[in-house]
């Protein structure tokens, strides 16, 4: 078989239902939050085969995101999660793995492949963990021992039988727990789980609503997403250098304060726009209003209270949080 591809891959058997204990487990804690579509799609999660009939095996494979493969010039002086600091991975990611699969498909006529890159209901951790591309660290994300853990995962099923589950990666975070004491809501809880209801991620992406007030200052100025529990990772560290983190957050308040401002009296078509062919608008308009609220408190911009004044007028429905910041903003 030849792959051409700029990561790293393995194969993976589909023949036997993959284990659920643990996705049972989350959802009966509720870490889910109010993302209920993740219950709805236990049973294909635990049968690949509704998704390709009669597949045996699986191709994972692990590319890095950090620098961004595709870059884009967004706003300075947003906390923005780097995986979503370029273009949609979702359109550029999966349009590779569907040239690979129509090489396979040349190479296997017969034979039939299926593209996914975080796209549909596949339990994609631990089929990176059985194809030896990591291990799952104590933030349940993928560790390389090399690269670490900023990385995509996307997968072609196929009806192909490959020889599959390599050897697994040795779990070794030890008992290093930096993830654990970094996170400012305790997201991250015990086997390797993380309470949606607790995580910044959610809240600032997934969420319809402002998180709880006992959350709102700690969030900690990010706008969408957050990288907290990978960047204090020393998987990271050693992987992009001590200082590269810290390098990354150091914003000009000029910088902050003019896309702040921006956010919060641009049109929904203006943040569309700006934001368009992104990973950034999984999160509506109305979304990235709420998260710039939140960061002006954050940061203590009272500059921008004004801004917030004008806001409460024009969108109701963000009433009581502008009323929120404007009590705390001095």
């Amino acid at each position: 078989m030849q792959i051409d591809f700029d990561g790293e891959y393995g194969f993976v058997s589909l023949e036997h239902i993959l284990s659920m204990e643990r996705y049972e487990k989350f959802l009966a804690k509720a870490y889910h939050a109010d993302m209920l579509y993740l219950a709805k799609h236990k049973e294909t999660k635990a049968n690949p085969q509704n998704l390709l009939p009669k597949a045996h095996s699986a191709i994972v494979f692990r590319k890095d995101y950090l620098p961004h493969p595709e870059p884009l010039d967004l706003p300075k002086g947003l906390k923005i999660a780097s995986y979503a600091m370029g273009k949609d991975y979702h359109h550029w990611f999966l349009k590779e793995l569907q040239i690979i699969a129509e090489n396979l498909k040349r190479q296997y006529p017969h034979e039939e492949f299926l593209c996914f890159v975080d796209s549909k209901p596949v339990l994609e951790r631990e089929l990176a963990l059985r194809a030896g591309l990591g291990w799952i660290g104590k933030n349940a994300c993928l560790i390389h021992e090399k690269k670490g853990s900023f990385s995509f995962i996307g997968e072609i099923y196929t009806t192909l039988k490959l020889q599959a589950d390599a050897p697994q990666v040795p779990d070794r975070c030890g008992t290093c727990t930096r993830c654990i004491e970094a996170c400012p809501t305790d997201a991250i809880k015990e086997d390797r789980f993380i309470d949606s209801n607790l995580c910044i991620s959610y809240w600032s992406i997934e969420a319809k609503e402002a998180p709880p007030e006992n959350l709102r200052k700690k969030m900690s100025s990010w706008h969408f997403g957050c990288d907290i529990c990978q960047e204090v990772c020393p998987w990271n560290e050693k992987a992009f250098g001590k200082d590269f983190f810290l390098q990354r957050h150091s914003m000009k308040i000029e910088d902050k304060i003019q896309s702040l401002r921006w956010i919060l009296t641009a049109s929904n078509r203006d943040i569309e726009s700006k934001f368009q062919g992104t990973a950034l608008l999984r999160a509506s308009a109305r979304h990235h209003r709420r998260n710039a609220v939140l960061a002006v408190v954050d940061q203590n911009l009272i500059e921008l209270a004004p801004e917030i004044r004008s806001l409460a007028q024009r969108f109701p429905d963000l009433l009581e949080l502008c009323e929120w910041a404007l009590k705390d903003l001095h």
